[in-house]
C-alpha cells in the first residue's frame, strides 16, 4: 500500500499572466459587491470583504 498524503489546507499556485489578472479582477469585484451589500453594511463581515478587496486591488496595481 502507498502512502497517501492529505491536502487540507494546501495552496494551489496562481497561474501567470492574464488569467491571474483575470481571476483577480473577479475576486476583486466579488469582494467588493459583497462590502458594499445591505446585509453586510456596518458589521466585521462587511469590513472584512473591503479589506480583502483593497489587498486584492494592491497585488492588481503591482501586476498591471
Amino acid at each position: 500500500m502507498e502512502n497517501q498524503y492529505c491536502r487540507v489546507g494546501t495552496t494551489t499556485p496562481m497561474t501567470s499572466g492574464r488569467k491571474a489578472i483575470a481571476l483577480l479582477e473577479y475576486q476583486y469585484q466579488n469582494f467588493v459587491e459583497k462590502a458594499s451589500n445591505i446585509e453586510y453594511n456596518d458589521t466585521q463581515l462587511g469590513e472584512f470583504f473591503e479589506q480583502k478587496a483593497q489587498k486584492i486591488k494592491k497585488v492588481l496595481e503591482s501586476l498591471v
